[in-house]
């Protein structure tokens, strides 16, 4: 079998390939090579203006949106306060004796002057049969002294000492009808027995305590409010307040306000008139209550959902035409100063202008530029 003749290696055929392939190698690093000729139509330069090149093609995120309005917002300070009796009070026996009779219970209503409970009052009746007779006795001495007098018959200083001797009496008959008069225990004024401390039979002292009563109409809550927080604080002014028992909302009205500052706390304090309230409301309960420290009567107001915090910052996204005005509108991030809040709204104090439009509803998966579906406008107050 013939073999294949060797050929020998020739130097200078090496020498001529080495520049070429030198060559290819620099132009495959230039800058572009292996990418597209032509810029992206949403990048740098482009209709984008630069927003992201992939907004194009992201299928539009459904939002709703609410317009910016003008409308009255205030500050608002909140305590807790307990309900109070406007009046309350121990009543306490003026006449020693034995307890005969009841007339009332815990929980009654009863009227002022109305009888709570009687003491036993023979000795007391007595006395003042006593005193009548005296007093009569001495009425006609004095009666007949004064004709004497008239027919010189009896001296200035007799009919003197009769007039002393009968004022006197009528003093101890009066004093006597009065102490009579302690032995029928009456309500001071209109309210709701709270307490009863005594019972028939029981022997008391003068000082002893009967019953406690208290007027419920209307309940008072006292409230210290921080010195500084009092900037548009004043009488007749309406509160709110939630009972802790049932969550029943209530209306209250400031009736008193302190004329000085607590040194020790620098608070002032309010007194709370509740008027009308359920039924089944008493004193001892806990509210919650929130008073109007400042009203700013025309604020640029947003609903409070339209907020987003990121990094510290308040922002919110409106809903503005893409670049064009062809396609679906686009978000548009905008950073906003927050003034007051509330339950349902914020207070805009910079960044926004009344009338724009901010969703309220999707902005947790926007970010700016990115394409939006309005599925609808919800009202001011936030119902859709």
């Amino acid at each position: 079998m013939a073999s294949t003749p060797h050929r020998p290696f020739r130097p200078a055929l090496l020498h001529a390939l080495v520049p070429l392939l030198l060559t290819a190698l620099l132009l495959c690093l230039a800058p572009g090579c292996g990418k597209d000729e032509a810029p992206a139509a949403g990048g740098p330069g482009g209709p984008g203006g630069g927003k992201d090149p992939q907004a194009r093609d992201q299928q539009p995120i459904p939002v709703m949106v609410a317009p910016a309005i003008r409308g009255p917002i205030a500050s608002y300070f909140n305590a807790t306060a307990t309900l109070e009796a406007r009046k309350e009070a121990e009543v306490l026996a003026r006449a020693t004796g034995v307890v005969g009779e009841l007339f009332c219970e815990e929980g009654d209503e009863v009227a002022a002057g109305q009888p709570l409970l009687t003491i036993v009052n023979d000795e007391y009746r007595l006395r003042l049969k006593q005193a009548e007779a005296a007093t009569a006795n001495l009425r006609a001495r004095f009666q007949r002294l004064e004709a004497m007098l008239a027919e010189e018959l009896a001296t200035a200083e007799e009919f003197e000492a009769a007039r002393s001797d009968l004022a006197r009496a009528e003093a101890d008959e009066g004093l006597a009808r009065l102490d009579l008069g302690y032995t029928t225990v009456r309500a001071p004024f209109t309210g709701r027995v709270t307490r009863r401390l005594v019972d028939v039979g029981q022997n008391m002292a003068v000082g002893t305590p009967l019953v406690v009563m208290a007027d419920f109409k209307p309940l008072l809550a006292r409230i210290h409010v921080p010195s500084r927080e009092f900037k548009e604080l004043r009488r007749d002014q309406k509160v709110d307040l939630v009972l802790d028992s049932d969550g029943e909302v209530l209306e209250g009205v400031i009736t008193l306000v302190s004329p000085i500052i607590d040194p020790e706390s620098g608070t002032i304090k309010l007194t709370v008139e509740i008027p009308e309230y359920p039924p089944d409301t008493r004193p001892g309960d806990f509210a919650q209550v929130r008073i109007v420290t400042e009203l700013r009567p025309d604020a640029l107001l947003v609903p409070r959902t339209a907020l987003v915090t990121d990094k510290g910052e308040s922002l919110v996204y409106l809903t503005v035409e893409a670049d064009g005005g062809e396609g679906s509108p686009v978000a548009e991030r905008r950073v906003v100063t927050v003034g007051f809040t509330d339950d349902e709204h914020a207070e805009i104090t910079a960044g926004l202008q009344a009338g724009e439009l901010v969703v309220v509803r999707g902005q947790r998966s926007l970010k700016h530029g990115a394409p939006v579906k309005v599925l609808g406008e919800e009202s001011p107050g936030g119902d859709s």
